[in-house]
């Protein structure tokens, strides 16, 4: 039972990094927020990541970020997977034209969906929502329940009070130098996937295996 509990699972990233796709999670705002370059820059990853032939993994929602991010993906020939919870789905407006959206029974669900179709995972500028996802798979590289590339992308210096946060959790003592963040910082849209794919070789380069254990085991 102990064996199969700790059983290391293979993503989906060997095939595709052998058709050079990946599956990018993109964790953003329901609402566009204050700024037009919050906008531009969801937009922009849009198009990047369906130009570069990838697919997006996303919310579902065709509202603020979450579907400039979306139809930009699409317009782009990208493909795009939608998970969304039941109680959301008039809430934020299912993005019907998506290649793939599944409806789950709750938020929990939608998470690990998210997860385990993702090879790596985007925090654009968001609210509590988009913190809890980010924060939620920074604990789990912490942790060592996977190795999948986490980038945050601070745009306009939107997630520096965070970066701030986590400095002061070193200098505090609470995040110690053997259990450190592992975490990717872009301030330019350019530069996510890059970021992500120089990640994965160098982690081929290393030996290292690509894999992912259960998180809430």
């Amino acid at each position: 039972m102990a064996a199969a509990r700790e059983r290391a699972t293979q993503t989906s990233l060997d095939g595709a990094m052998e058709r050079n796709v990946l599956n990018i999670c993109v964790y953003c705002g329901s609402a566009n927020g204050s700024e037009p370059q919050f906008v531009a820059a969801a937009e922009e990853l849009g198009r990047r990541i369906g130009a570069g032939g990838h697919g997006l993994v996303y919310g579902g929602g065709d509202n603020g970020l979450m579907g400039k991010v979306a139809r930009a993906t699409l317009s782009a020939g990208g493909r795009v997977v939608g998970i969304i919870p039941d109680f959301l789905k008039n809430r934020e407006h299912m993005l019907q034209e998506a290649q793939e959206l599944v409806v789950v029974p709750d938020m929990h669900t939608r998470k690990r969906m998210m997860f385990e179709r993702a090879d790596a995972f985007v925090a654009l500028p968001g609210g509590v929502g988009t913190l809890e996802e980010l924060v939620e798979q920074l604990t789990w590289v912490q942790l060592g329940r996977h190795t999948k590339p986490v980038v945050i992308a601070d745009i306009g210096g939107f997630w520096r009070p965070l970066l701030a946060l986590f400095a002061h959790m070193r200098a505090s003592g609470f995040i110690r130098q053997e259990f450190e963040l592992r975490y990717l910082v872009a301030e330019r849209i350019e530069d996510v996937l890059p970021m992500i794919e120089t990640a994965i070789a160098r982690q081929q380069r290393a030996g290292t295996r690509i894999e992912t254990i259960d998180p809430r085991l």
